[in-house]
């Protein structure tokens, strides 16, 4: 008997807390996740790092041995200084120096990375007013940015979503939900030809030392504004047409950045997901749960209103039963 009772109050318990229970676990969920990935990048990644560190070791130690006026102290300071500029994206290198990072197509080009977010990190601000013009613009720059998206996804979702899948729910008497899973899964697919796949196959022709595997983790990385700045196009020495391409991938960029927002504002729009995403909110008080309450405290107001009137009456009534004497000669003791 009290195994039930127990067993009883702990499923109401749960059923009483599911959202709780809900984002528990998908907090839990989150954090295997995040060390999911930790334990997967560094069994992969660490071997090679490793061999990267040994031949590093064995070219410095051989220049050394080459060049014996020269000590180890001197080549250190000269590397630390060179990789710094590289940091900022300035090269020693002879081949590299026709390309400036601070024309008015490279300045494009970084000004929409800092305001989509993406931030390649390949070239940054080297002085004190840029870094802090960079603050100012950002801070007023990306929530414009966000304005301007929203804005646009709003008005292009009304013709690449919602009139179409109305118009094959009322024309063809198709399940508004079976439509829109429909609508999506071809949305999607066009989005990744045609901000993917083509640009992946255009990346691997133009860029030299880009594979098309290459081409496509750039296209990825930059859409979904990750930006490693591993690879940034454009950057090859005696680039061809290089304000052109600049300007052209600043277009890819933005406008690619638009479908993918529509994509994904197309499937929150799916009534599974939206089913699937209450399950982890809290809930809110309805309008017909707060007319209850009113309701209930309105009829216990009015039940305690009766009450008091109804006593109010009957000690009236009491004091109305006792006879009132008009005058002396009415009272039948004086007589």
């Amino acid at each position: 008997m009290l195994q039930s009772l127990a067993s009883n109050s702990c499923v109401r318990l749960i059923q009483s807390h599911k959202s709780t229970w809900y984002f528990a676990s998908l907090v839990l969920g989150y954090v295997l996740y995040l060390i999911f990935g930790a334990v997967v990048f560094s069994s992969v990644e660490l071997p090679y790092e490793d061999q990267l560190r040994q031949e590093l070791r064995a070219i410095k130690k051989q220049f050394l041995q080459e060049n014996e006026c020269l000590s180890e102290e001197r080549l250190e300071r000269f590397l630390k200084k060179a990789l710094e500029a590289s940091n900022y994206g300035v090269s020693i290198l002879n081949n590299a120096s026709a390309n400036w990072n601070w024309d008015f197509t490279s300045a494009l080009f970084f000004a929409s990375t800092v305001l989509s977010t993406t931030g390649y990190g390949h070239t940054a601000p080297l002085s004190d007013g840029g870094k802090a013009f960079c603050i100012i613009y950002s801070v007023i720059g990306i929530p414009f940015t966000l304005l301007f998206l929203t804005a646009v996804v709003q008005r292009i979702m009304v013709y690449s979503t919602r009139r179409p899948i109305m118009y094959f729910h009322q024309q063809w008497g198709i399940s508004k939900p079976l439509v829109a899973i429909v609508h999506a899964t071809l949305l999607a697919m066009l989005a990744v030809s045609c901000f993917f796949l083509i640009p992946a196959a255009i990346f691997s022709a133009l860029e030299e030392n880009w594979n098309f595997l290459e081409s496509f983790y750039f296209c990825f990385i930059s859409l979904s504004t990750i930006g490693l700045g591993d690879y940034v196009p454009g950057e090859a020495v005696n680039q061809r047409f290089r304000e052109l391409y600049k300007v052209a991938i600043t277009v890819y960029l933005i406008l690619g950045l638009i479908v993918m927002l529509v994509v994904l504002e197309t499937f929150c729009e799916l009534q599974q997901l939206k089913q699937l995403r209450k399950m982890f909110y809290l809930k809110k008080e309805k309008p017909q749960d707060r007319l209850a309450i009113l309701e209930h405290d309105h009829l216990s107001f009015t039940t305690v209103s009766k009450r008091a009137a109804s006593q109010g009456e009957d000690k009236t009534q009491s004091f109305i039963g006792v006879p009132t004497l008009m005058s002396p000669n009415d009272d039948p003791m004086i007589q």
